[in-house]
């Protein structure tokens, strides 16, 4: 992963793979706020809302760093690839990418109740215009336990597996990615305001045993548990972070 520039969007961003970066960063004078639907919008539908956002608050396009999904159910992973291709489209029509770099981080779970109907934007978060002496705020994109980056099913951690040790294992995994993409982006768990866990298998002891001991301090606000399974089959346990002053409700 490198940090990278993003001066039109104002942040800089954690380089991640075709779909969706591994987090951004708010550049000095500006802050990272987060937006949340009040109900979820289908995903194109929500762009368009976003857009009117943005425009309303005198933000550009490239403002735009980060992106909640919520899908009806778990993609296969052919499935998942091809979702994302559509997606991508979308955010070249923006012209949102730096050279062949998508700087937006994003997430994609599928809620086990009240599912949507359709792929959903559930929240997104954008760069505004802070005093110039603010602290760094940020998104941590989602990750499940793949080894690698690419979306590789033969990376999946304990693969099938959903024993006690296999969750925990998969778990301290995904803690570790969050605690790796937060480093990168210059932060520490001190500036995490929220951390989300995505899964259905919340077993007794498994977040004090496999995430606890990574978040630290952040824990201070607690571990927000959504009822979800990961974006792909066979991924089971999913995480992701921001650190942010500002949160809204549209």
């Amino acid at each position: 992963m490198q940090l990278l520039a993003n001066p039109r969007g104002n942040y800089h961003f954690l380089s991640g793979i075709d779909p969706y970066s591994c987090g951004v960063v708010a550049d000095p004078g500006h802050e990272v706020v987060h937006a949340t639907l009040q109900a979820p919008l289908p995903w194109r539908d929500g762009f368009e809302l976003i857009d009117a956002h943005l425009a309303a608050a005198g933000r550009p396009r490239h403002a735009l760093c980060g992106i909640q999904l919520r899908s009806p159910e778990p993609f296969t992973m052919a499935g998942f690839i091809e979702f994302n291709r559509g997606y991508i489209d979308l955010l070249q029509s923006w012209d949102l990418h730096m050279g062949d770099l998508n700087p937006v981080a994003r997430t994609n779970v599928a809620p086990e109740g009240f599912p949507p109907p359709v792929v959903s934007l559930q929240a997104f978060s954008y760069t505004a215009v802070a005093e110039a002496d603010a602290p760094p705020t940020f998104v941590v994109a989602g990750a499940g336990e793949l080894r690698e980056a690419a979306l590789d099913e033969e990376t999946i951690v304990r693969r099938g597996e959903l024993g006690p040790d296999a969750m925990r294992e998969k778990a301290r995994h995904v803690a570790g990615i969050m605690e790796e993409r937060l480093v990168g982006l210059g932060a520490g768990w001190d500036l995490v305001t929220t951390v989300d866990v995505y899964t259905v298998h919340l077993l007794e002891g498994l977040l004090e045993d496999a995430v606890l001991p990574t978040v630290g301090e952040a824990s201070r606000h607690g571990l927000r548990w959504i009822n979800s399974r990961p974006p792909v089959r066979d991924i089971e346990f999913e995480m992701d972070m921001r650190g942010v002053r500002t949160e809204v409700t549209l």
